[in-house]
Parts: C-alpha cells; sequence; structure tokens
C-alpha cells in the first residue's frame, strides 16, 4: 500500500501506482480538506460573487446563482460537460487518473468535503472505474469532458466498469453500498477542473518510452554486435570531453553490455572499415539525447502529479478567501508530451536505420536481407518495409501540440494547450516503436546467428537465448508477423530490458 503524501510522490511510486500498486491518501491530508470546505462556507455567508460557486461557468461567470440552486449548479456542470466521444480510457489510465484527482485534493485547497474524497478513494479500492471517452479535452480549461464523465460516475450517471462488466453507474455503486454523491458548492467544479487526464496519458507514455529506449539500447548493441561494429565510438574518453551526462552513462551502458564479446575480439584487428555508420557510431550521442529528453519531461510530469490544477482555490489561513487564476492550464504537460514524441520518433529512427543496414550486405557484410539463400527467399525484406512504415508514421503524429491553440467558451478561454492530445498520442506512437525494435530485435539476433560459433557478451547471449526460446532462426521464407509479435511482447513486458541494469528515468 503506498501512502499518498501531495507534494512527495517520487517518479518510481508513479510507475508503481500506474502498474496496479494499491494506494491511499495519507489521514494527515483530511483536516486540510475539512479546512478549505469550511472556508467555501464562510465566504458563502459573505455573499459576495465566486466563480464557479455562486456564479455560472466560464462566459457565463457573471451571472449570479441564487442559494438554493447552488447544488443544481454543481449537478448542471457534471451534466453539460459530459461531452467527451472516442474509445474508451484504458482502465490503467482512468484509474491513475483518479489517483491523481485524489492526490490534488489532498492539498486541501479544492473546498471539497472529506466525504468526497473518500468517496473517490473508495471507488479506487474496489476497483470502480467508469467508462470515460477518450476525447474532447483542449487541456485548458483542465480536461473537463474526461472528468465529467469520472465525475458523473461519482452522482450515479454514466457507467462504470465493474468486474469487467460494463454497468450503470448507479448499480454499480449500489453493489459496493455506495450512495451516489450529492455535490455541495464547488464540488462539480473541483471535480471538472484539473490536468489529471493529460498528466494521467503523460505519464502512462513516459514509463512505456523508458521500457522501449532501454531495449533498443540492447538491440543497438546486437546489430554492433550483427554488423561487427566497433566499440571505440563509446570509448569514454570520447564523450567525457564533450560532457553531457546523459551521453556519457549512455556510452558507457553500451560498453558494458558488449563487454566480453567474442564477435567484438574477432575483428580487433585486420577490418578495413575505418568508421561505422551513424547509426552505429552515434548512438550515444542520439540515445543520450533522447535520455536528457526524457528526464526533463519526466520532472516536469512529475512535478504536475504532484500539484493543484484546480480553479479557484480555496485558502483557508490566515482568512478564507478564493483565488481565482489558471492553474488549470496544461501547457507544461503539453510541452513534455512533445519532448517524449520527439523521443520516440529518434529511438525509432535510429533503429529503422539499423534493421536497414543490417539488410543491406553491401554495408552489412551479411546474407541479403538476412536469408541463407536469397532470391528464392526474401528473407527480412518486407519487416523492414513495415518498420519505415511505423517510423514515418510517428513522425507524422509527432507535430507538437502544444504549438497548437483554438479559442473555446465563446472567447473566454482564448488559449489553450492540447496537452490531451499531445499526451494521448503517446500510447499510438509508442505501440508503433514496440514493433521496429522489435523487428531490429528478429533481424540482429538473425545477423548474429550467421557469426556462429563466435558469441556475443553474456548479456547479449542471453538476449539472443530469450528471443530463440521463442522465435527459430529464418531458414526459410515463413509468415513474419507471429514473430515479429513474440518478439514485440518480450519487449513490451520488459523481459528484454529486464536482463540488465540500464540508463533510465531515475
Amino acid at each position: 500500500m503506498i501512502n499518498l503524501i501531495p507534494g512527495h510522490i517520487t517518479l518510481d511510486l508513479w510507475r508503481a501506482l500506474y502498474c496496479g500498486a494499491s494506494a491511499s491518501l495519507d489521514k494527515s491530508c483530511y483536516r486540510r480538506i475539512s479546512q478549505s470546505n469550511e472556508a467555501i462556507s464562510a465566504l458563502l455567508d459573505q455573499g459576495e460573487p465566486i466563480y464557479g460557486i455562486n456564479t455560472g461557468f466560464g462566459k457565463l461567470a457573471n451571472e449570479r446563482i441564487e442559494s438554493h440552486d447552488l447544488a443544481q449548479l454543481q449537478r448542471n456542470i457534471v451534466l453539460s460537460h459530459c461531452a467527451g466521444m472516442g474509445d474508451p480510457m484504458p482502465k490503467t489510465i482512468t484509474r491513475l487518473m483518479m489517483i491523481l484527482k485524489l492526490v490534488s485534493f489532498g492539498h486541501g485547497v479544492s473546498g471539497v468535503k472529506p466525504e468526497t474524497v473518500e468517496f473517490l478513494q473508495a471507488m479506487i479500492d474496489h476497483d470502480l472505474m467508469p467508462v470515460i471517452p477518450s476525447q474532447g479535452s483542449v487541456g485548458a480549461s483542465g480536461d473537463l469532458a474526461p472528468l465529467a464523465h469520472m465525475a458523473a460516475a461519482m452522482i450515479g450517471e454514466g457507467e462504470i466498469v465493474y468486474k469487467g462488466q460494463i454497468l450503470p453507474a448507479h448499480k454499480a455503486l449500489t453493489k459496493l453500498g455506495l450512495k451516489p454523491l450529492i455535490l455541495g458548492p464547488k464540488e462539480g467544479l473541483a471535480l471538472l477542473n484539473g490536468t489529471q487526464f493529460s498528466t494521467a496519458y503523460a505519464l502512462a507514455g513516459l514509463f512505456k518510452t523508458e521500457t522501449l529506449f532501454q531495449s533498443a539500447l540492447i538491440t543497438g548493441a546486437l546489430s554492433t554486435e550483427a554488423a561487427k561494429g566497433s566499440d571505440t565510438p563509446f570509448d569514454p574518453r570520447i564523450h567525457l570531453v564533450r560532457g553531457h551526462q546523459t551521453q556519457i552513462e549512455t556510452a558507457e551502458a553500451l560498453r558494458g553490455l558488449m563487454k566480453d564479446s567474442e564477435i567484438r575480439a574477432s575483428h580487433l584487428s585486420g577490418d578495413e572499415r575505418v568508421q561505422d555508420p551513424y547509426c552505429l557510431r552515434c548512438q550515444p550521442q542520439v540515445m543520450g539525447a533522447v535520455l536528457g529528453l526524457l528526464r526533463q519531461a519526466a520532472h516536469t510530469v512529475c512535478t504536475e502529479a504532484n500539484g493543484v490544477s484546480d480553479n479557484p482555490l480555496i485558502f483557508s489561513n490566515p482568512e478564507p478567501v478564493a483565488l481565482s487564476g489558471g492553474n488549470f492550464h496544461a501547457q507544461a504537460i503539453a510541452f513534455s508530451s512533445d519532448m517524449i514524441a520527439m523521443a520516440i520518433c529518434e529511438i525509432g529512427s535510429l533503429s529503422e536505420r539499423r534493421i536497414a543496414m543490417l539488410v543491406d550486405p553491401a554495408l552489412s557484410n551479411l546474407p541479403a536481407f538476412l536469408t541463407p539463400h536469397p532470391g528464392l527467399n526474401s528473407g527480412f525484406m518486407i519487416p523492414q518495409v513495415t518498420a519505415a512504415a511505423l517510423v514515418s508514421e510517428n513522425k507524422q503524429s509527432a507535430y507538437p501540440a502544444s504549438v497548437d491553440s483554438i479559442p473555446t467558451s465563446a472567447n473566454q478561454e482564448d488559449h489553450v494547450s492540447m496537452a490531451a492530445h499531445g499526451a494521448r498520442r503517446l500510447m499510438r506512437m509508442c505501440d508503433n516503436l514496440a514493433v521496429v525494435i522489435a523487428i531490429e530485435y528478429l533481424t540482429s539476433v538473425q545477423g548474429c546467428d550467421f557469426l556462429s560459433p563466435l558469441q556475443s557478451s553474456p548479456i547479449l547471449e542471453a538476449a539472443r537465448t530469450l528471443l530463440r526460446a521463442e522465435v527459430s532462426t529464418l531458414y526459410h521464407d515463413r509468415a513474419m508477423q507471429p514473430d515479429m509479435i513474440k518478439a514485440r511482447d518480450l519487449i513490451v513486458s520488459a523481459r528484454l530490458s529486464g536482463l540488465c541494469v540500464l540508463p533510465g528515468l531515475g
């Protein structure tokens, strides 16, 4: 059980939460939550207009709402904002989004009742996952539509997935003895306002990209071996004089992967090649830069995950006050998602170039398309085409979401982040990248097979053994998709990257 202390949840803990670890908001948070909720009552007693509490929303902020309509106002904002479309969010990301909202409430500045926070905690504990469409947010004023669908489930509207079955929300809640929430002042707005949808997708994309980055280091080293490439470009002296820490770490990792390789030892002398192609020689520079980008994105996303993106914020000390601001604007997540997208593209681009090198006998000195009988057999000709197609698709998907904006709410919300789209696309891009790396895994191991009886390093031999337990050496043409799926599954499950300790997000 992870004890959630807002502001102090590390990236490793967020990773564990994404992978399904149970969690509970630290009990000390409830005192602050109560104080903020009590401040709402004090502010209403003063009779002043407070955005979203006794006024309308967005362009309707100047419309005053009477006291007897305040509960209906909060219910209305939830229902009116249930305007999402598209495929439902994956369960793992929905759950992560709910935990992010729980942590945000834990700061005690959203004005919600302790009972509302406990209700959200109960839904997480009992695996009551709202059905939430994945399209419809522009990343400001918060992820309104997706979070509205979450909030709707809490008031007994919409649908919930429980034990694999989609049920009307009120029926699912009844099964657990939960009565639908009746929202108090500010609570509907507090549930809807925030960047939790975008941040959940950004975290998920970040964690998947980390696994793929580490896998690509291993397949890159295997490709270097298959092509009898040099490890001289990984010499620490080269990288120390440039000074980039992530480049230094990446070069060290590649050296470690190739340490004690018989293949490398076999061509230390007598090799006429002076320099390898960039896809081999510049791995520390490219992958090191990728690692730096991912770490920077990780820092920003983790900070966002620990913070509050609600509006207005309700402070109880030294005296009750409602402060309207713009913490719901997800520009930081939009930028970070764009960075992750660029990283995904570059990992794939470099991997695809190594695949293309290995299947070209003029560059690899291996049989054409890595088949013992080229001509009669096409070998890995078309898997390389698939890799090229997926790399190109990812490039087209990586157009920066953060540079786009479109006015909403009658120009009241006139600049938006597009973080939701920017973060959501990462999952599809990671799926594409996983296949590209899987193809390199297959081609690099096939290339090493031609160098038998020479063996690579202990780590890379373990990587070869792992694949060969699932996929046999290609001697004659066969359907390639099943092999690609098996290799992809080894990568996505982190079985390949788990063979050794490699640089990561920290």
